[in-house]
Parts: structure tokens; sequence; C-alpha cells
């Protein structure tokens, strides 16, 4: 199963590689990383997409709280939560096929945000599964490059009354 952990660091040298060797050890594949300074500078927050049965990620998540650096351990699959991923695409966009492309990326509210003379550079926001019908979508037309940023997670606000 699926699982995105939302994970509180402070901000040192040495506290992400310390959260990446513990999935290395294990031999864990993590599926997708994003790490930033959070409003407080001395705290990173990490998102960290993984796959496993419950117990080996329940197991996982004891182990990151062991970590001195590691503030707070959440899995999001335990509570309503918005994902997000942003993807840059650099698309074949010749005489012939930039309308075409311009309707695709409209459609998908995307966005171009450089030209050449042969390709535009176009970029996707959404969730993992829109990310990927756009890509399928711009395939045939010719998909020079593709740099994803990974997933970014938070929990939903509770709702007020």
């Amino acid at each position: 199963m699926k699982h995105t952990l939302s994970v509180l660091l402070r901000n040192k040298p040495g506290a992400l590689s310390h959260v990446t060797g513990l999935f290395s050890g294990r031999c864990f594949n993590i599926e997708s990383l994003c790490v930033a300074e959070t409003i407080d500078p001395e705290v990173s927050c990490l998102t960290l997409v993984t796959r496993g049965k419950e117990g080996v990620i329940e197991q996982a998540i004891k182990q990151l709280h062991k970590l001195i650096d590691v503030i707070k351990v959440t899995d999001l699959n335990e509570k309503d939560f918005v994902e997000r991923e942003m993807v840059l695409i650099r698309v074949k966009a010749d005489a012939s096929s930039r309308a075409e492309v311009l309707r695709i990326i409209d459609i998908f509210r995307g966005k171009v945000v450089d030209v050449s003379a042969n390709s535009y550079t176009v970029e996707v926001t959404g969730s993992e599964s829109k990310i990927k019908a756009v890509i399928d979508i711009l395939k045939p037309i010719g998909i020079k490059e593709i740099i994803r940023t990974g997933t970014v997670a938070m929990a939903r606000a509770p709702k007020s009354k």
C-alpha cells in the first residue's frame, strides 16, 4: 500500500541523510522525496512516499521517531490530506503542433514557461493521476524531457462548524 509520510525535522546538515539511510538500510524504496524549510528556518518538512504493508510502515515510523533530528512523523494516509506534484515538460512544438500543445496545456490548466523555435516547456501542477494523464497525451506529440518535483502533501485543516 502507498503511504505518504510527513516528517518535521531539524534543518541541520545530515538530517536528511539519516532519514534516507534508515529507509535504504531496511531495503525500503522511496518513491518520492521532497524537502524544504518551513515557516521556521530551523525546521524542514520532508514529504516521503513509499509502499509497504501496514506493519512494515508502522515499524519505519517508529524508527524515524528515534532519530535525533526528527521532531514529528505523520502518516498522512490516516487523515484527509491534499497532495500535489509539479512537472516541467519540454515538448516538441513545431508549426504543425503548437496549437495542439497549447490546447492540451489549457485543458490541464498548465502554462507555457519557456519557448524555443522547436519546443515549449510547460508547467503542470496537480495530482499524480493528472500528471500521468498530461504526459500520456503529450507523448505522441513528442516529449523531449520531463522533470518532476515529487509529491508534496499537507493534512487538511479540521472542518469548522
